[in-house]
């Protein structure tokens, strides 16, 4: 909606009122909260919690009521675990600073007021000044000086000057001067809206959930296959139809490991934990297995790859250079010197620049320096104070009395001070060497002007901003500013300076074989030199200039410059089309709807902006980029915990269906049970199952390569070890049936406590660090599952409910020494993978 011409006194407050009636506060469209029984429904969808309501549904026909509690309380606190997580994070992301100004200054009635930022209307005065955050996009009609940060909007890191006629948009923030603008567009009609229009469509499921999908299905077929054999064999062989019924089903709630689900949600959430404790916030359980899987890290750059901060990094005079360095805007950080650059030239430069200007500079609660005007001033006074110049001092040598503001025009400030005493005055002007250097007030020798730029020039390339500073001595003092008998004092080079864990991140991403990709909306100059400082690109390597280029969805390259929010949403489904698992970080507006179609977005939490903290899965509180990599490392302890128990809780549900299939053929009638069968998969995927999502990391998971994206996660050799393990499973508790039964001893009760204390060697020698005291969790639940599969044997109750008879010392010593082979199963096999990795 286009604004009609506001006058001076601006609207009235009927016509305003009128006009929030007709369109609407200037709101962006909030998202409804989640009801908890959507929440519930979601974490129900789950493919293997399908399963498991199927496997509840069987055991009640079966009327095994122990089982289907024990089933139903697994689903219980599956969707209780994920529920809370989802909503724990969603309260704490609404507790975060919102980006839209709470309230804003306009004209009515001829007469400046202060209404809540909701209020404005199309049409509206707004009045602007130093420290405002602009309420909506808005034509600015009176402009004194006025300096706007874009950079949470466009990722431009160097704020832009707004003169009359152009415009501002909503959510940035004025850095310097004052101004008058009408409000053009409002709520979703604004810039920061159409924006949030582009997040409107999700990042569908996680990988994780893709293949825990196909797991399920995968699952549910093979085990009613293999489960109606069973019953057919059974009743062939003229055993009851009932008994062979109960049995195939009881062969189906084994073969099913139930305890998956619990194991991927303790993986998750002990992620989360642990994310939480280093200032990481989960806001879905999935996103911590999803960072484990990713092959690409996409990343903005101001704000998230630099320090959103401007710095100055380097200064040339006629005499000489010199390295600055340091962060923030704190006088910490050193002047190095080189060549034959003297005390005079430095402090002239630095003087000048810390005189010319308005920025100030202040000490926060937490000891930080905070900046307060334009980033690029505040720099300049940071570079004087690690020289020991304060501006409060200089001022009282050289107060100022008269200026000339910077403006689009001249490209440059000029400010003029008194000496002290009266004797004369000193003429200061900073400004953008083009114009500076080529003024003609200036009275340096051409062949030192060439230099300057020449030096400008190479300074621009490398990624800098470059001010040139010139200064004049006059004997009097003139009534007016005025610019005359300049003579250049040097130049002065900042940057928006990478982030100190910046370069380590990126390092450890390619140990980790994942590949960085820079996403700005920056020029191409400075994406190229912070990519290349940080190792995410060479320095011959090609940049993408998004403006210039003619089409973005056949590019493969490591760095992406001045992209808008469009072309980020381009480039990341691009990736993901590609096959690509991606992880996009960022922090401004601009951010929002890549990372919301990323496969995981990741957003900075101090710095970031309402937006990106809305449409990212892990928001990281305290901006460390460096948290992002132990994301990674928790995601593929996740994956890696949950393929350690599908080879445990597979391998033992294969072997009971083998000895159940086979156990005939070698003269065992009914090898176990139905109440057996139910009480070793009671007993093995429980606690002891659950247990091994708490697996500590394994010590090369950032040192190998992530697994492809088309990977199942029964592949890179899982079957194979399934099969492997389940093998020596069954070998074992056929050989004791076969050799009990020979020797008239219970044969079934020696097969049922075989394998239960098989598989539970399997689980301790599944261990990442078998001889160590990590995850004692597991360690009890071995011994705790141990003991009950004692007690069914020995304990008269559980006699009768499982039918089994109990063992002579001499005959459970055999068989426990034989259940060893268990635990030596899973050894030798974690080895031989290994070996073949």
């Amino acid at each position: 909606m286009s604004a009609t011409t506001t006058a001076p006194r601006g609207l009235s407050s009927a016509e305003a009122a009128a006009r929030l009636d007709r369109d609407g506060p200037n709101l962006l469209p909030e998202k409804p909260p989640v009801p908890l029984w959507r929440r519930i429904l979601s974490q129900l969808r789950d493919p293997l919690i399908l399963v498991l309501l199927v496997a509840v549904v069987l055991t009640i026909v079966t009327g095994d009521w122990s089982d289907t509690t024990v089933i139903m309380l697994v689903i219980v606190v599956n969707t209780a675990v994920g529920v809370s997580q989802e909503i724990r994070a969603d309260r704490a992301i609404t507790a975060l600073t919102r980006l839209t100004a709470p309230a804003a200054r306009v004209i009515r009635d001829g007469v400046e007021q202060h209404v809540p930022a909701a209020d404005v209307v199309v049409g509206d005065l707004l009045v602007l000044a130093e420290g405002d955050i602009v309420p909506a996009d808005a034509r600015v009609t009176q402009s004194a000086a006025l300096l706007v940060d874009e950079s949470a909007l466009t990722g431009e890191s160097v704020p832009v000057e707004k003169a009359r006629e152009e415009q501002v948009s909503s959510g940035t923030v004025v850095v310097r001067g004052r101004g008058r603008a009408v409000a053009g567009a409002t709520g979703v009609a604004s810039a920061t809206g159409r924006i949030a229009a582009l997040m409107a469509q999700g990042s569908g499921l996680t990988p994780l959930q893709r293949r825990l999908m196909g797991v399920g299905r995968l699952l549910a077929g093979v085990t009613v296959l293999l489960c109606t054999l069973v019953l057919a064999l059974g009743l062939v062989r003229g055993q009851p139809i009932e008994l062979m019924v109960i049995t195939a089903i009881s062969l189906v709630v084994a073969a099913v490991p139930e305890s998956l689900p619990a194991v991927v949600t303790l993986s998750l959430a002990l992620g989360a934990r642990r994310m939480a404790a280093r200032n990481a916030l989960v806001r879905r359980l999935p996103a911590v297995e999803t960072l484990g899987s990713v092959t690409v890290l996409a990343t903005d750059k101001t704000g998230t790859l630099t320090e959103g901060r401007m710095v100055v990094r380097r200064l040339w005079t006629p005499a000489g250079e010199a390295a600055v360095s340091g962060s923030g805007y704190g006088p910490d950080g050193e002047i190095t010197r080189e060549g034959t650059l003297d005390d005079r030239s430095l402090t002239g430069l630095l003087t000048a620049a810390a005189l010319c200007n308005d920025a100030t500079l202040s000490a926060g609660d937490g000891g930080e320096w905070i900046a307060i005007g334009d980033p690029t001033e505040a720099a300049l006074l940071a570079a004087a104070a690690k020289a020991g110049l304060r501006r409060p001092e200089l001022e009282r040598g050289l107060p100022r009395y008269a200026e000339i503001p910077f403006d689009s025009g001249r490209k440059r400030m000029t400010t003029v001070h008194r000496r002290a005493g009266g004797r004369g005055a000193v003429v200061l002007c900073k400004g953008a060497p083009e114009a500076l250097l080529h003024a003609a007030a200036l009275v340096d020798e051409p062949a030192l002007l060439a230099r300057a730029r020449a030096r400008a020039d190479e300074l621009a390339r490398a990624g800098y901003r470059v001010l040139a500073v010139a200064r004049a001595d006059l004997a009097e003092v003139p009534q007016d500013a005025e610019e005359r008998g300049l003579s250049l004092l040097g130049l002065v080079a900042i940057m928006d300076p990478p982030r100190a864990a910046a370069a380590a991140t990126i390092a450890a991403c390619r140990r980790a074989g994942i590949r960085p990709v820079l996403i700005t909306g920056d020029h191409p100059g400075t994406a190229r030199a912070i990519a290349t400082d940080l190792g995410i690109i060479d320095a011959g390597d090609a940049v993408v200039d998004c403006r210039a280029a003619e089409g973005l969805d056949g590019q493969n390259a490591a760095v992406y410059a001045r992209a808008t929010p469009e072309e980020k949403l381009v480039l990341v489904q691009s990736m993901r089309e590609r096959g690509e698992i991606l992880a996009m970080t960022g922090d401004g507006v601009n951010d929002g709807p890549a990372l919301r179609r990323a496969d995981i977005g990741v957003a900075m939490g101090r710095r970031g902006t309402e937006v990106a903290r809305q449409a990212a899965d892990l928001v990281l509180a305290d901006d460390d980029l460096n948290t992002v990599v132990a994301a990674v490392e928790e995601g593929r302890r996740v994956y890696t915990n949950i393929r350690r128990f599908l080879v445990y809780g597979l391998s033992g549900g294969a072997a009971e269906i083998a000895v159940m299939l086979l156990g005939p053929a070698v003269g065992l009638a009914l090898p176990l049970l139905p109440a057996q069968i139910l009480w070793i998969n009671l007993l093995t995927h429980g606690l002891p199952g659950v247990a091994l999502g708490g697996e500590p990391a394994i010590p090369q998971a950032m040192a190998t390569p992530p697994r492809p994206p088309s990977q199942s996660i029964l592949g890179a050799g899982l079957w194979q070890r399934v099969v492997r393990v389940a093998v020596v499973l069954t070998a074992v508790c056929l050989g004791v049936g076969v050799w009990a039964y020979q020797t008239g001893r219970p044969w079934q009760s020696m097969i049922f406590f075989a394998l239960g204390a098989a598989q539970l060697g399997v689980a301790l020698g599944s261990r990442t660090r078998p001889g160590s005291l990590a995850n004692p969790l597991l360690l009890l639940a071995v011994a705790g599952a141990f003991v009950l599969q004692l007690a069914g044997l020995y304990l008269p109750p559980l006699q009768e409910l499982l039918g089994t008879e109990p063992l002579a010392a001499g005959d459970l010593l055999i068989v426990t020494a034989l259940s060893v082979l268990g635990y030596a199963a899973a050894r030798l096999d974690r080895i031989l993978h290994r070996s073949r990795k």
